[in-house]
C-alpha cells in the first residue's frame, strides 16, 4: 500500500489504468478472423466442441460462428445453444460492443448470448447478455468460397482529383436475378451464407434442366435442352457463356474483375413487365418500376455486404457514386465506381395502350425526382417495346418475332416497321412465312401470350420504326439534362435517336452514352462530337463483332476530347456472353499481367472447377480481363 502522501503520485503511476472501450468499429473487424470465444464471467474461454471460430459476415456487425468442425454455432427455441450442420437465421449472430468487450445478440430468437458458472454457452434475455472478447487463435476452417486467383494490389491514382485509367463496363444487370418476377434467373449475386446458397439452380430445372423453359428456348438448336442443375461445388453445366438463366455474376467473380483493372461500372436495373405477367413463377410485382427500385436496393444490400466482408462501412472495393468527381476520388483509390441506372420498357409507368400514353409529365416528375434521390444517374428510355416516350429499335432473328409478339400484347399494337428510306436502319425484321426454329420458337411463346400469333407481315427490309420522338420523350430528355443524368439513346428507333440527339446537341449536352450496340454508326458520330461514351456490347462471339465497333469507333474519335470506349457485357440482361475463340492461334497464356503490369491473373477456380478463357470463353463475369488479355493478344494494345 501507498502510505504516505509523497509517495502517492508514484504509486498512481504503476497502479493499472481500466481497460479502454472499444470503437464502434471494432464489431465490424472480427470479418474472417480466426478466435476463440472468452467469457468475462467466468473469466474463461467458452467450453464448446466446435471452437475457435472462424467470423464469417452475413451483413454489417452479424456473423456465423463458423467452427473447426465446419459446423455453426447456433441457438434454439429452448434457449440451448449447439452446433449445427447448416446455417440459418438462428446461426446468425449481431456482435455489439459493449464497453470493453462484446455481446453476441441472436436477433431470430430475440436472444443474447451467456455463458453460465462451467463456462458453457446459453441463451438468456438480452438485458442478462453476457460479455465477452475474441481471443487470437488458429486452426480454423477457411469458410467455401469462390476464389480470386489474381495477387497484386489494385492500383489507385497518385491524387484523388486526378485522372483515372482502367476499364469501364457499360452496361450491366448485376441485380438480374430479380428480372421478371424472380422466377426467370437461377442463383444470385450475393447470398448471407455464401457461396453454397448463392450459386444454386432454380427448383423447377430439377432433375435434369428439362423444366426451364426460357433457358432451352434460348438454346434451341444447340445441343440437349438439358442440363446437370448442380452449381456449387461442380458447376459442371453452368456458368456458361450461353446459360442465360444461371448466375454469371457473383460478386467475387466481379471482384475479380476489378482487381485486374475494372474501374467504371454501369449497372442497370432492368424488369420485363410483360414477360413476367405470362410466366408462370414469379416471386414479386410485374410493375416494372417496382422492380427496378429492388434491385437498387439489392445493389446498396450488397454494398453493406461486401464492406462487412473487409472490415466495416466504406472499405469495400466498390461504391455506388452520384457525380463524376465522387467516381474520380473513388477510382483513385483503386475501387470500382458503380453507377447506377434504369433500363426498362414502362419507365415511370409511361407504356401506351392502342396509342394512348398512361402516363403524365407531372407523374414523370415525381418518379423522376425518386429514382435521382436513391443515386440513380442513368437511364434509357425505351426497351423492347414501343412507350409514350418514343419507337423502339426492335430485335431481330429470332427474338425479333417474339418481342413482336411481346409487343402486342404490351401495347395492343404491333408495331409499325417499313422499309427505310434513309441510311440507317432498325432491326430487320423476320417475316411471317417459312417456318423453320423462328418461326416455332414464335409459336412457342406466342402460347404463352393471351391472344398471340405470328409476326405480321412486313414490307421488304431494311426496316424502320415509323415511332420517333414523342412530346413526353422530349420533356423527359431535357428533365434529365437539368439533372446532369446519363442519357443512353441505346433501343430507341433510328428516328427517336436522331430526333433525341438532336435535342442533346441544340444544348451541347455530352452526358450521353450508347451503352451496348442498340445504335447505329451515324449516331456513335453525333455522340463522339458530343463528347459522349461508346462501349460497344461485347457480344456472343470472341472478337469479330467487338473488334469491327472498336476500330470503327476510333476513326470516329474527337480530337478535342479523351477517346477511351467501353463495353457492354449485358450479362444477366438474357443476353449471351462471348464464347470461346475457335480460331487463330496466340491463345491467353496464364497467368498474365494486368495492363498495369501490377497485377498476376491466374486460371479462377470456383469450388471444384477451373475456369480458361480458351476452353470456356466468358463463363462468368470474372473472366472479362481474360477476355481482355485474349483481344490484345490478338490485335496489340
Amino acid at each position: 500500500m501507498c502510505l504516505l502522501a509523497a509517495t502517492l503520485l508514484a504509486c498512481a503511476l504503476v497502479v493499472a489504468p481500466p481497460a479502454s472501450a472499444l470503437t464502434p468499429d471494432a464489431r465490424y473487424e472480427l470479418a474472417n478472423g480466426c478466435y476463440g470465444l472468452k467469457s468475462e464471467s467466468p473469466n474463461r474461454l467458452v467450453a464448446t466442441d466446435s471452437g475457435p471460430f472462424r467470423m464469417q459476415a452475413t451483413d454489417l456487425g452479424r456473423y456465423l460462428l463458423y467452427g473447426r468442425k465446419r459446423d455453426f454455432l447456433t441457438g434454439d427455441a429452448q434457449n440451448r445453444v449447439a452446433a449445427a450442420a447448416e446455417p440459418s437465421e438462428n446461426a446468425d449472430w449481431r456482435v455489439d460492443v459493449a464497453g470493453e468487450a462484446f455481446k453476441l445478440v441472436l436477433p431470430s430468437r430475440d436472444r443474447a448470448l451467456a455463458a453460465n458458472a462451467a463456462g458453457e454457452l446459453v441463451l438468456v434475455d438480452p438485458a442478462g447478455a453476457g460479455r465477452f472478447t475474441f481471443e487470437r487463435a488458429q486452426g480454423c476452417p477457411e469458410y467455401p468460397e469462390v476464389e480470386l486467383n489474381v495477387t497484386g494490389d489494385p492500383f489507385p491514382g497518385p491524387q484523388a482529383y486526378g485522372e483515372v485509367r482502367g476499364f469501364l463496363e457499360t452496361h450491366m444487370h448485376w441485380m438480374g436475378f430479380r428480372l421478371s418476377g424472380g422466377g426467370i434467373h437461377c442463383g444470385r449475386p450475393w447470398h448471407r451464407y455464401g457461396a453454397p446458397y448463392a450459386l444454386v439452380d432454380c427448383p423447377d430445372h430439377y432433375p435434369v434442366g428439362e423444366g426451364a423453359i426460357v433457358e432451352n428456348a434460348a438454346n434451341a438448336g444447340r445441343g440437349s435442352p438439358t442440363h446437370d442443375p448442380v452449381g456449387w461445388p461442380t458447376f459442371k453445366d453452368w456458368p456458361n457463356p450461353r446459360s442465360l438463366t444461371h448466375e454469371q455474376a457473383y460478386y467475387k467473380w466481379i471482384e475479380r474483375a476489378w482487381r485486374s483493372g475494372l474501374r467504371l461500372f454501369v449497372n442497370k436495373a432492368a424488369e420485363n413487365g410483360a414477360l413476367c405477367e405470362v410466366y408462370p413463377i414469379k416471386y414479386h410485382s410485374c410493375r416494372e418500376m417496382d422492380g427496378a427500385l429492388m434491385q437498387i436496393r439489392d445493389l446498396y444490400d450488397l454494398q453493406d455486404y461486401v464492406d462487412a466482408q473487409n472490415g466495416g462501412p466504406g472499405k469495400g472495393w466498390f461504391r455506388i457514386v452520384r457525380d463524376p468527381f465522387q467516381a474520380r476520388r473513388v477510382i483513385n483509390q483503386g475501387k470500382m465506381a458503380v453507377v447506377l441506372g434504369i433500363e426498362v420498357s414502362r419507365l415511370f409507368d409511361c407504356r401506351i395502350l392502342n396509342d394512348v400514353p398512361q402516363c403524365t409529365k407531372t407523374m414523370i416528375d415525381h418518379q423522376l425526382d425518386g429514382v435521382y434521390r436513391l443515386g440513380v444517374r442513368d437511364m434509357q428510355v425505351i426497351n423492347k417495346f414501343d412507350n409514350a416516350f418514343g419507337g423502339v429499335a426492335g430485335d431481330d432473328g429470332s427474338n425479333g418475332v417474339v418481342t413482336t409478339n411481346g409487343h402486342l400484347y404490351e401495347t395492343r399494337r404491333f408495331p409499325e416497321f417499313r422499309t427505310c428510306t434513309g441510311p440507317d436502319e432498325d432491326r430487320p425484321q423476320i417475316q411471317a412465312v417459312g417456318g423453320g426454329r423462328d418461326q416455332l420458337l414464335s409459336n412457342a411463346f406466342s402460347a404463352l401470350l393471351p391472344g398471340g400469333g405470328i409476326a405480321p407481315v412486313y414490307p421488304p427490309p431494311p426496316h424502320c420504326n415509323a415511332r420517333g420522338l414523342t412530346e413526353l420523350g422530349a420533356y423527359i430528355a431535357g428533365r434529365m439534362m437539368e439533372r446532369r443524368m446519363i442519357i443512353d439513346p441505346d433501343h430507341l428507333s433510328v428516328l427517336a435517336r436522331s430526333q433525341l440527339l438532336s435535342i442533346l446537341e441544340a444544348h451541347r449536352y455530352s452526358g450521353t452514352m450508347s451503352s451496348h450496340s442498340w445504335a447505329d454508326y451515324t449516331s456513335y458520330r453525333r455522340i463522339m462530337r458530343l463528347g459522349g461514351v461508346i462501349g460497344p456490347a461485347s457480344g456472343p462471339t470472341a472478337h469479330p463483332e467487338f473488334m469491327v465497333a472498336w476500330r470503327k469507333v476510333r476513326e470516329l474519335r474527337d480530337p478535342r476530347f479523351y477517346a477511351g470506349m467501353g463495353f457492354g457485357a449485358d450479362m444477366r440482361g438474357l443476353a449471351p456472353q462471348p464464347g470461346a475463340r475457335t480460331q487463330g492461334g496466340n491463345p491467353v497464356q496464364y497467368p498474365f499481367k494486368s495492363f498495369d503490369g501490377g497485377v498476376t491473373i491466374d486460371r479462377q477456380r470456383s469450388g471444384q472447377r477451373v475456369f480458361d478463357v480458351n476452353r470456356d470463353g466468358v463463363a462468368h463475369y470474372g473472366l472479362y480481363p481474360d477476355w481482355i488479355e485474349d483481344q490484345r493478344r490478338q490485335v496489340g494494345d
